[in-house]
């Protein structure tokens, strides 16, 4: 039963990060890739909300949805190109906004 709980989280967050990613590329350019940076923001919030949760919250929410919802491979893919065109910078400043901004978002979550 566990295993359904976290398929039914992961088969809302997929998608919902699909259809955010989309429409925030339609109206944001930039060398930083904004959307995969807010993403994974919000989906360390969520997790941070979840973390101490009783019952199944922390799996549908948490494993499921936020686990789904984020990407890391997304973001290490991003931050290489970035240093691989020599956008030293902007991958830098990508790397910290993503562990600052989302270890902030958890404990935010948390928090709450």
């Amino acid at each position: 039963m566990r295993g359904l709980y976290i398929a039914l989280g992961a088969g809302v967050g997929a998608p919902t990060r699909y259809i955010l990613d989309s429409y925030i590329k339609k109206f944001h350019s930039s060398l930083i890739p904004f959307e995969t940076l807010l993403i994974n923001v919000l989906g360390s919030f969520v997790l941070g909300l979840v973390i101490t949760s009783h019952g199944n919250t922390p799996l549908i929410f948490g494993t499921g949805f936020a686990g789904a919802f984020t990407t890391w491979s997304t973001f290490a893919v991003e931050a290489h190109n970035l240093f691989n065109k020599k956008h030293f910078k902007m991958a830098w400043l990508y790397l910290a906004l993503t562990l600052v901004l989302g270890i902030a978002a958890a404990a935010l979550g948390a928090a709450l």
